[in-house]
This record gives C-alpha cells, sequence and structure tokens, in this order.
C-alpha cells in the first residue's frame, strides 16, 4: 500500500503522537480476522443508543468490558446480557509496544510506559458514512494513555483540545496500519472522526468497506 499522506511520526498536541504505518500488512490482516471472528462470538457488533434515544452510526464490540452511554460492565447490559469477551494479552503486549514507541517521540505521553496495563478494547466499526461526534474518553478511573489501531479505509481523525468541542484542532487523516497514541496533558482531549475520506481502501486486506478502529485502555476498574 502507497502512502499518500505523511510518513513520520508527528506530535499532535503535548502527549499525543501519531504513528504512521506502525502496523504491517501481516498484522492489518490479522487485525480484519480477529474483529470478525470477536463480532461474531459477541453476537454481532451493536449501534450503542444515546441518552437521547439516538444511536451511534458507528458499531461497536467491547473486550475485557463491555461499554455503553457512558459506562463500563463485564455484561452486555444493553444487549443480550452475555459476557464481555475476554481481553486477550497479545493485544495488550502490542497496545504496549505502541505506546513505548510513542513515548520516544513525545514523553508527555506517559511517565512509564512499561507500567501500562490495558484491560479493556472497544471495536469501532466505521461503515460508509458512519461518524464520531466530538467527545472525551472519560469513564475510566486510570489516566493511563489511549492507544487506538486503525484499519481498512481513511478515517478523518479530529483532535481538539481538553477545554471543550470547539478549535483549536487538527485533523489528521489516519491510513490503514496507523496508530494515535494519547495521554498526559492530552487525555482529557476532545476528539471525533467527521468522516471518511471517499474512494480509500487497504489492498492488503481485501474487501473491507469501511474502517476498523480499536481503542486500547485501561479502565482502572474491578469487578
Amino acid at each position: 500500500m502507497d502512502r499518500l499522506l505523511p510518513t513520520e511520526p508527528s506530535v499532535m498536541a503535548p502527549g499525543a503522537v501519531h504513528l504512521p504505518g506502525w502496523m504491517d500488512a501481516d498484522l492489518r490482516v490479522e487485525f480484519v480476522t480477529r474483529c470478525r471472528a470477536w463480532g461474531e462470538a459477541s453476537g454481532g457488533a451493536r449501534h450503542p443508543r444515546m441518552r437521547n434515544g439516538s444511536s451511534m452510526s458507528v458499531a461497536m464490540v467491547g473486550l475485557g468490558w463491555h461499554w455503553y452511554p457512558y459506562r463500563y460492565s463485564r455484561t452486555r447490559d444493553d444487549g443480550d446480557g452475555g459476557r464481555a469477551l475476554a481481553f486477550p494479552s497479545w493485544l495488550g503486549e502490542l497496545s504496549r509496544r505502541a505506546l513505548v514507541d510513542a513515548a520516544v517521540i513525545d514523553a508527555r505521553v506517559a511517565a512509564d510506559p512499561e507500567q501500562f496495563a490495558p484491560d479493556v478494547a472497544l471495536i469501532n466499526w466505521y461503515g460508509p458514512g458512519a461518524t464520531m461526534g466530538m467527545h472525551v474518553d472519560r469513564d475510566e478511573v486510570a489516566p493511563a494513555p489511549v492507544v487506538s489501531f486503525s484499519v481498512g479505509a481513511t478515517g478523518v481523525f479530529r483532535f481538539g483540545n481538553p477545554s471543550g468541542r470547539g478549535r483549536p484542532w487538527v485533523d489528521m487523516p489516519l491510513e490503514s496500519g496507523d496508530v494515535v497514541v494519547f495521554g498526559g496533558p492530552s487525555r482529557l482531549a476532545y476528539h471525533g472522526v467527521p468522516r471518511l475520506a471517499a474512494d480509500t481502501f487497504d489492498p492488503a486486506v481485501g474487501e473491507l468497506l469501511g474502517r476498523l478502529n480499536v481503542t486500547v485502555r485501561e479502565t482502572g476498574l474491578t469487578d
């Protein structure tokens, strides 16, 4: 896959790092295969219903914990009630590696990357037309960073600031294989995905008409 966008790591904001092309083709294929299996094992990805009654356009599956607005549970409380799928250790180790690499670019992302102990992953499926509004990931107790993997269509990632949904923000197109890590002063920054870039895809993963985004976090929660 020929990159059309920046190929060098960059700092989007203090403590927020973009690692372009961090995932090789084999790893991207593995993500797609595993995400499909997780979706089937959980009874299918669902569109969480917000408190105002509307449904998110993004479909989700949780690993380790089930998320629904705005809480975590060990069971799919807004679905079939089944137990959330286990959080895979290999994904935790992979996320820690990405965090270590991000900390080389900007040490503000985490005080001690090796202590990152993620226990939840949210698999987000962006089909055609799906978007994610500006929001803050604040349902976790732990202040640990967020590690976000992208596969498939290019998504426009809007990264703002902790003060609110408005400017300043930066729009960073994320291609298949890109990783974003944000923590420290940017841990509670507003962010979202206003659109997918038209006519973008990753030949390595076959017909994937949309974008997979897997965000890995440390909740700090106990049963």
